[in-house]
């Protein structure tokens, strides 16, 4: 297959161009600067040609501001914007190409888990509603936007990712230095959940998705082992060999993160990969303990 993924460079996509290298297909980055041979420009900010997807399979789209900083009022738009317009364009293209030649026949966007907002002790499927705040409204219009794709027949996968473990970008590497100089410890209350899912496996997820017809909608890309955060930071620890006995208080989380703070650290959403499961997916670190060690490696 022949695949085109925007934020090719990131995080998620570096892994996933090495995943479907090894599988023999073939990765195509979407790239904002002046394209190189082999890639594709696009503007997310722009109408995209629909010709540029001919000859793909698929559009996988991955690209969007990281929402750690200090939410302002221009923060918080430049991360609606970023996730909401990209997805807009790409859907439109691949809507384009789909009909006219029957390409980009599937579109998979990320989202997050930050759709169903802080859920407590509720176990949530793709089947629960949405939750309140900033994160909710972001991902429901992050969503939405595929919409041109799906109502021109591509199948649509948009892709709820929870907290990414990985040692070279994500929320661990900023965890890992508090640790090495021994003061690591919950954050919070400690008892609210943190729904994580390992770098190769989210990779793994993306290559299923592709090729299994099956899903479509909303997926929740989490592992089947949710953790309460002082389980986190306790296993954590114990990877590092470190301790875990300084607290961060709920009061200096929102001192020093506002808003973020108290969404993506304070907040629990306890988030199970129900299609996932349904579908016959296996993990490649179901295990917290199991990821840690890969991530940390």
């Amino acid at each position: 297959m022949r695949i085109l993924i925007s934020g090719a460079s990131g995080l998620i996509g570096r892994a996933l161009t090495r995943a479907l290298q090894e599988e023999g297909h073939d990765p195509v980055a979407m790239v904002r600067r002046p394209a190189r041979e082999g890639e594709v420009q696009w503007n997310p900010a722009e109408p995209l040609d629909s010709a540029k997807l001919d000859g793909s399979d698929a559009v996988v789209h991955l690209a969007g501001k990281n929402i750690a900083g200090y939410w302002t009022v221009k923060f918080k738009q430049e991360v609606r914007d970023s996730r909401v317009q990209g997805t807009q364009t790409l859907a439109r293209a691949v809507a384009e190409s789909f009909r006219r030649s029957g390409q980009a026949r599937i579109f998979i966007s990320a989202s997050a888990i930050g759709y169903y907002g802080d859920r407590g002790e509720e176990l949530l499927t793709e089947a629960s509603p949405p939750g309140h705040g900033f994160l909710p409204e972001v991902s429901q219009e992050w969503e939405a936007a595929t919409a041109p794709a799906s109502e021109a027949g591509v199948r649509v996968v948009n892709l709820r990712i929870g907290l990414v473990l990985a040692r070279d970008g994500g929320a661990l590497p900023s965890m890992l230095l508090p640790f090495r100089l021994g003061l690591g410890g919950r954050v919070g209350s400690g008892k609210q959940y943190w729904s994580w899912v390992s770098r190769d496996d989210v990779a793994g997820i993306i290559l299923f998705a592709l090729q299994n017809d099956s899903l479509r909608g909303p997926v929740n890309v989490v592992s089947p082992e949710p953790a309460r955060n002082e389980e986190f930071i306790r296993a954590l620890g114990k990877e590092l060999h470190r301790p875990t006995i300084f607290p961060l208080p709920a009061f200096a989380v929102h001192t020093l993160m506002g808003e973020m703070g108290d969404a993506a650290l304070l907040g629990s959403a306890r988030v199970e990969p129900a299609k996932l499961k349904a579908a016959g997916y296996r993990f490649r670190h179901p295990h917290l303990r199991d990821a840690l060690q890969a991530a940390l490696g």
